[in-house]
């Protein structure tokens, strides 16, 4: 398996107002991203940098894909250690520093909340974490620090009831 991958994007701008790059306000970043046998996904700059907030934005699209990666990856270990998850939600955080040489993400925090059953190993399904943020590629991939502050939640076993009913 140690041998080459490649993915084949094809990105396309759509934003020439009728003037090109005349000026910084005269066109539009919109763009469209494909990929052969996907749907097109819509992007744009953040609209810090006069893009459309109804597009998806490149540093968005970052911290998904690292959110992605360590969710399969996570998957993968917590499958192989004999847990067994039910439910897997991020709420993840990425923070960029723009500046005079263009800025630069300083970090990510990805914040999962993975539901395992009531028969799996909380301590096995925290520990899946450690091991998936080093199998993750993308995390691997980034000159920045990734952290993970995961959040484990059992459900309820059978003959015990769940929080909050009497």
């Amino acid at each position: 398996m140690n041998h080459p991958h490649r993915y084949r994007v094809d990105v396309e701008w759509t934003g020439n107002r009728g003037s090109g790059t005349s000026g910084y306000r005269a066109y539009g970043r919109d763009h469209v991203i494909r990929i052969e046998g996907k749907p097109e996904i819509a992007g744009s700059s953040d609209p810090a940098f006069r893009g459309d907030a109804a597009r998806h934005n490149p540093e968005d699209m970052l911290v998904a894909a690292l959110c992605a990666c360590h969710m399969l990856s996570y998957l993968h270990m917590a499958t192989v250690a004999g847990v067994v998850v039910t439910a897997y939600a991020d709420a993840a955080e990425g923070t960029m520093q723009a500046g005079g040489d263009g800025g630069r993400f300083t970090g990510v925090v990805l914040r999962p909340t993975v539901t395992i059953s009531a028969a799996s190993d909380p301590a096995k399904a925290e520990a899946a974490h450690e091991a998936a943020h080093h199998a993750c590629f993308i995390a691997h991939s980034v000159n920045f620090p990734v952290r993970c502050e995961p959040r484990i939640v059992v459900e309820p076993g059978i003959g015990t009831r769940a929080p909050g009913l009497g």
